[in-house]
């Protein structure tokens, strides 16, 4: 969506829809009332006000032809979301990144449920930033270190830091401390996610993720651990710690998945992104972000 003809709006991008080229209509008018009968009213009234363009960021009007494996660009009002009631804190900000300590409960990027709510719309609605686009993501339940690049440009260089492994990440945990269990230690397995399943397994073959864990210290019958991803599965940190008997507190998708009820913030997952650090693409200076935040210990 990074060439979209029409611009960032409320800290949102256009939505978007692909003329299918197997369709015997002759306007996008009568795509647009076949393909989704229940909205024809609303696709004509925006129609009527100009609100459809295509890929050129022409207005669609009612006589536009119809073109097959095309796009059409339009804004859509999100639904309405219950508040995460709690601030992005910034870290750095410059005219290349702003680092910020993402709270619990607060999604990366729009998805699903989960659109104006998010770390990304935020930001660019509160620093007037239409480009801002996020290096990597964190899961809308970890906490901690989260960067994004300012200018479109950048992009690239920043983002591939991450997809080639050049970035050093540390998490803490908080979970059981199992006395038996020796620490450090490596934990290495195979994590398979299978797309439109909310949680990922560990299966048998050749290992693709690895996570070094350290106790960091104790209290009662819980530990503090310290957690050096080296690779980037999904849910690899959480998936690593239950594989030892000591799922991290708060997870409500290992070892069992239990939906979370909308508007509960009482139980945050107790895993915190404690600091990054890589080398600057752009500058060649070391880049070190470590963030502010406490787990319940």
């Amino acid at each position: 969506m990074g060439n979209a003809p029409l611009p960032i709006r409320d800290g949102l991008g256009p939505d978007r829809i692909r003329m299918p080229a197997d369709l015997d209509v002759k306007t996008v008018a009568e795509f647009l009332a076949l393909q989704y009968p229940d909205e024809a009213a609303s696709w004509h009234a925006m129609i009527e006000r100009g609100e459809i363009v295509d890929e050129h960021a022409r207005v669609v009007d009612a006589q536009t032809r119809y073109a097959p494996t095309r796009f059409l660009y339009f804004y859509r009002d999100p639904a309405p979301e219950i508040p995460v009631p709690f601030e992005l804190e910034v870290l750095h900000h410059d005219d290349e990144l702003l680092v910020v300590d993402k709270p619990h409960f607060l999604a990366t990027i729009p998805r699903g449920a989960h659109i104006t709510e998010t770390a990304v719309v935020r930001l660019r609605k509160q620093f007037d930033l239409p480009e801002l686009t996020p290096a990597h993501r964190l899961d809308r339940m970890t906490a901690g270190v989260l960067v994004f690049v300012i200018q479109r440009r950048h992009r690239r260089a920043y983002q591939e830091l991450f997809v080639d492994r050049q970035v050093a990440k540390e998490y803490r945990a908080v979970a059981r401390h199992d006395p038996n269990l020796t620490f450090p230690r490596t934990v290495r397995s195979r994590i398979v996610k299978e797309h439109g399943v909310m949680t990922a397994t560990e299966d048998p073959g050749e290992p693709n993720s690895e996570t070094r864990i350290d106790l960091v210290d104790t209290r009662s019958d819980r530990g503090l651990y310290h957690l050096e991803p080296r690779t980037g599965r999904t849910h690899q940190l959480r998936l690593h710690m239950c594989s030892l008997g000591i799922p991290i507190e708060g997870d409500n998708y290992y070892p069992e998945f239990s939906r979370s009820i909308p508007g509960d913030f009482s139980t945050p997952l107790q895993l915190l992104a404690s600091a990054v650090e890589f080398t600057d693409p752009l500058s060649g200076r070391a880049r070190r972000f470590e963030s502010e935040r406490f787990l319940h210990w």
